[in-house]
């Protein structure tokens, strides 16, 4: 760059930071209006209204989603307090049927019916009775500890589902019982 050029050049401070213009820059538009919108007009209130419109519709949208989202978590809940309904029912059943025994929770129990329709509770499972079984039988129940019933079939699983709740609960409390001592000895180290 020469001499003259260097002196054609424009020197000005702006924020503390120098910059060097030329003098036909100084007089030209520092934004192009054609290139920051995106419209041609920004000032067109039709294409103002479909920008507007076109937001409304992605609000709708995102809206509807999540309601849906909602909408299924309800469903969920809907069918879960179905089903503990259901099970409220079939305990209430259960220990409305007539029993000549204390019912001690962990153990087994047999449920037969009478030709009268009453239902009882024996300790005498089917195959203990042989072919001498005076009533229908009408299924195995599992006292739990809760006093819910649980179906001789479902045992296991009931079993299987307490022992991976046991397991979780038993690391959580262990990650519990770390936060608290690590907490217990930062803070009488102070």
């Amino acid at each position: 760059m020469s001499a003259l050029e260097s002196l054609d050049k424009l020197k000005y401070e702006e924020q503390g930071v120098a910059h060097i213009v030329s003098p036909s820059e100084i007089s030209s538009s520092l934004v192009d209006p054609r290139t920051v919108h995106r419209l041609s007009d920004p000032t067109d209130i039709v294409s103002l209204a479909k920008e507007v419109q076109k937001a409304d519709d992605f609000v709708k949208c995102i809206a509807t989603n999540k309601l849906l989202v909602i909408a299924e978590q309800i469903r969920h809940l809907q069918e879960q307090a179905k089903k503990v309904l259901e099970d409220a029912k079939q305990n209430a059943l259960l220990h409305h049927a007539a029993c000549n025994f204390k019912k001690i929770p962990g153990k087994m129990y047999y449920l037969y019916r009478r030709k009268d329709d009453t239902s009882y509770f024996s300790m005498v499972s089917p195959e203990e009775w042989g072919n001498s079984c005076p009533h229908h039988f009408m299924g195995s129940y599992k006292l739990e500890y809760d006093l819910s019933w649980t179906k001789a079939e479902d045992v296991e699983k009931r079993g299987r589902d307490l022992e991976e709740i046991s397991r979780f609960l038993n690391s959580e409390m262990s990650s519990i019982g770390y936060i608290c001592d690590s907490t217990n000895k930062s803070g009488s180290s102070n």
